[in-house]
């Protein structure tokens, strides 16, 4: 495997993987137990259909690389560290070779109940290792997997399983998420009565709740493994067959799922994940996303296994049972690379300092933020608060269709700049696109980005519905896949991602993205978190709304309405300049956020336009009522 160890390396990797990346990808992929070489590297290139192949022709079993492979010289190497929802619950630790055998177990029950090579198997469980292994156990089995996050509501279900057309679910009796207890099997019943396809249910015991277990569909998984071999062949594959469906909201508020296959992703989550986070034998690595995000898919399992490295799943919330509970975990492990979303870090910076300077942190030498641009307060917040201003960033761009990171620092390689992605990884050739589809060259600039030739990672369709993924990415722009955001080159090169592409306000002319008002926002001393969007101004085509957050809550005086407006104007116009001033700002409590903590900004748009009776379903949301207050509050 190609490892970037300085910054000349990276040129030279890149050069590489630009000139002739057929050589570059196969070199990477040598390392790995294939069953039969490919027939040839890269196929497609975007062509009309929207489809790319990778190493067409092979055949392999993803699991034999994240386990067998390393059984010789790592079988009793920590590939797991489980730390649960309470802290007075005993963790768990499996090695590599106790996963190996629970991975082949769990795969054997799934072929005792009929599971088959290509049929879908939805798991919607808590973030326990029953998780990790049941993922690994259906892929072992050739089974496409689609975890749901466990949290979607019944209907949320029920869309997933039926567009999957899924016979077999595995799930738990009840989750514990911080103080809250949530019923997931009754979740699931619910889901069931609209789901004809599902025959089969296996349950975990992980809470003891009572549950309702349907004769001749549910049975309990321990009830299952007993007896069952422990050892269980791995499923040879072809190089395109669909590893799993990961389901993304869509512009038409139909979920898209996400396809994505055996080889291209394999070598993709290992390439990225080793080379972003300089990954060493002895780390212990911890990425905050649940696996029902495309984050814990690539760096919260398969990239660490791949790579014989040892993860971190985690159960519970930052904040319980208190907000020290990140940072109590990372010294009690000895946790080295810490990657989590800037969400969780805005919310814990709202809470007393002493709540991270209690801990030591002195294992940490690497810290990652995924899942929107960080914004330069906490930036600065987590480099000198958790890293202690040793530790580099790496602030990462991708998407769940790029199936991993894009454009990043390297740890300690390329440069790490507040408020800027970096530089794009080998293989991947962004460029910035105008309105008309021509490419704007040279540095200082800003349009649309896309990427200009494939990468091993690449969505390979939406299932079900090929055309939808083709007029989505492949359409818009022919030649390039289109990711919806735009982004500025600044004069080093640097990519910075400046929101999403109907997240751009157009003021007078002027192309604000959201994420550059929210950063300036940000800046001042009132504000936690802000969410800007563009409505209709008669004057200047869209004005500007922010919905704001403030520290210590939503100011109940006139007066201390005032001073946090006027601060935040203060700080857009010195950021920015007057023109970008918000028109209107709203206080407060929270924001409209999805499970894996996007802000879902259609929301606010409707909210800002006075749509407010076609806001559509809010029952998936993080906290569904937070809009009806924020509906309450409109100006």
């Amino acid at each position: 495997m190609s490892r970037v160890r300085t910054l000349e390396d990276y040129h030279t990797d890149y050069r590489h993987s630009v000139e002739d990346p057929d050589a570059f990808w196969a070199a990477c992929a040598e390392e790995f137990t294939w069953h039969k070489k490919w027939d040839s590297v890269r196929g497609g290139e975007f062509s009309p259909a929207g489809a790319s192949t990778w190493f067409a022709g092979a055949e392999l079993n993803i699991t034999e690389n994240c386990l067998d492979r390393h059984l010789a010289q790592r079988g009793n190497k920590l590939a797991i560290i489980f730390e649960p929802n309470d802290p007075r619950t005993r963790h768990l630790r499996l090695t590599y070779r106790e996963l190996h055998t629970q991975v082949c177990q769990m795969a054997n029950v799934l072929k005792k109940n009929g599971v088959r090579k290509g049929d879908r198997v939805v798991l919607y469980l808590p973030m326990i290792p029953q998780l990790a292994i049941a993922v690994l156990a259906c892929a072992r089995v050739g089974a496409v997997h689609g975890v749901v996050f466990a949290g979607f509501s019944a209907h949320a279900i029920a869309d997933r399983v039926n567009d999957a057309q899924a016979e077999f679910i595995i799930t738990a009796d009840a989750l514990e998420r911080g103080a809250k207890q949530i019923p997931v099997k009754s979740v699931v019943d619910e889901a069931l009565a609209l789901c004809p396809s599902v025959r089969r249910v296996l349950v975990v015991e992980h809470t003891g709740w009572p549950v309702d277990m349907r004769e001749g569909r549910d049975a309990w998984l321990h009830d299952e493994l007993v007896g069952v071999e422990k050892t269980c062949p791995a499923e040879p594959m072809a190089a395109e067959d669909p590893l799993f469906i990961l389901y993304t909201s869509g512009s038409t508020g139909k979920p898209k799922g996400v396809v994505h296959s055996q080889a291209g992703y394999m070598v993709w989550a290992d390439y990225t994940f080793r080379n972003v986070f300089q990954v060493e034998e002895n780390d212990v690595y911890w990425c905050t996303a649940d696996i029902g995000w495309v984050t814990g898919h690539t760096y919260g399992l398969y990239g660490p296994l791949l790579a014989g490295g040892t993860t971190l799943l985690f159960e519970g919330v930052p904040t319980f049972p208190s907000a020290g509970r990140f940072w109590e975990v990372i010294d009690k492990h000895h946790v080295t690379i810490f990657y989590t979303a800037p969400t969780a870090i805005r919310s814990l910076m709202a809470t007393p300092i002493d709540n991270v300077l209690s801990y030591s942190l002195s294992s940490l030498r690497v810290l990652g933020s995924v899942g929107e641009p960080i914004n330069e307060e906490a930036w600065h917040w987590y480099h000198q608060h958790v890293g202690k201003g040793r530790c580099p960033i790496v602030d990462t761009w991708w998407q769940t269709e790029t199936g991993g990171i894009m454009i990043s620092a390297l740890a300690g390689i390329t440069p790490s700049v507040p408020a800027r992605a970096g530089l794009p990884l080998p293989g991947v050739q962004p460029v910035l696109l105008a309105q008309d589809g021509s490419e704007i060259e040279g540095n200082d600039q800003e349009g649309y980005l896309a990427i200009k030739g494939s990468w091993p990672g690449v969505i390979r369709t939406t299932w079900g519905d090929h055309e939808r993924c083709q007029q989505t990415y492949f359409t818009p722009y022919p030649g390039y896949y289109f990711t919806g955001d735009g982004a500025r080159r600044d004069e080093n090169g640097l990519y910075r991602i400046i929101g999403r592409v109907d997240d751009v306000i157009n003021v007078s002319g002027h192309r604000f993205g959201t994420a550059e008002i929210e950063n300036a926002i940000n800046q001042s001393e009132y504000v936690i978190e802000s969410a800007v969007v563009g409505y209709p101004h008669d004057v200047k085509g869209q004005g500007i709304y922010a919905y704001v957050i403030c520290a210590g809550g939503v100011p109940t005086t006139d007066i201390d309405v005032q001073r946090a407006e006027a601060s935040i104007i203060e700080a857009v116009v010195a950021e920015i300049g007057r023109i970008a001033k918000p028109d209107k700002i709203q206080l407060v409590s929270g924001l409209p956020k999805t499970r894996s903590g996007k802000i879902m900004r259609r929301i606010l748009r409707k909210v800002a336009e006075g749509e407010t009776q076609a806001l559509g379903d809010t029952t998936t949301l993080l906290d569904p009522l937070v809009v009806d207050e924020i509906v309450a509050g409109r100006k």
